[in-house]
C-alpha cells in the first residue's frame, strides 16, 4: 500500500448496468454504480430506518473486468474492495470538474444476502494479461481514448 491512499471494502448493490469496454488494444474495462443505504436502529420507534444512500462509481480492469461483467448485473449485492482514486477535467465551458472512482481490486456476491456458485476462469496466456513495459496505460476510464467523463 502507498501512503496516502484510501482502501476500503464497501458492501451495496449493483445500482446501474454493467458498461464494458476494452481499450488500449484489448485492455477489458468494466464501469457500474453502486449504491449502499445505511441503516441506523431508531430508539423512539423501535425499527430500523434508512438513512442517504452513497452512490460510488466503481471501475474494474482486466480479469476482474472481464468476470464481473460475465457475472454480475443490476440489482445483485456485492463487497468490492478496492481504494479511492479522484478523476479531473474540464467540461465543455472549461470549468474544473471531479469524480470520485472506487478502483476494485476485488468485488464478489454478498453471501448474508443468498448463495453463488463459482466457476475458476482458465488463466489468460501471461503475455495478454500485461501489456509490453513500454506501453503507457490509461490510469483510468476517463483517460482512455475517445472516452468522455460522464456526470455522476
Amino acid at each position: 500500500m502507498s501512503i496516502g491512499e484510501t482502501y476500503l471494502a464497501v458492501q451495496g448493490w449493483i445500482g446501474s448496468d454493467i458498461r464494458f469496454k476494452e481499450v488500449s488494444e484489448g485492455l477489458p474495462v468494466a464501469t457500474f454504480r453502486l449504491a449502499t443505504t445505511p441503516r441506523q436502529f431508531d430508539r423512539s420507534t423501535g425499527g430500523w430506518t434508512d438513512r442517504p444512500t452513497n452512490w460510488f462509481t466503481v471501475e474494474c480492469w482486466r480479469a476482474l473486468a472481464t468476470n464481473v461483467n460475465q457475472s454480475m448485473e443490476r440489482g445483485h449485492p456485492v463487497v468490492v474492495t478496492g481504494r479511492f482514486r479522484t478523476t479531473e477535467w474540464q467540461d465543455e465551458e472549461g470549468a474544473p470538474r471531479s469524480r470520485l472512482i472506487l478502483e476494485a481490486y476485488g468485488i464478489g456476491h454478498d453471501l448474508s444476502k443468498g448463495t453463488a456458485t463459482f466457476t475458476k476462469t482458465q488463466p489468460r496466456p501471461q503475455s495478454q494479461e500485461l501489456p509490453p513495459p513500454d506501453q503507457d496505460l490509461p490510469t483510468s476510464l476517463t483517460d482512455a481514448p475517445s472516452q468522455q467523463p460522464q456526470a455522476a
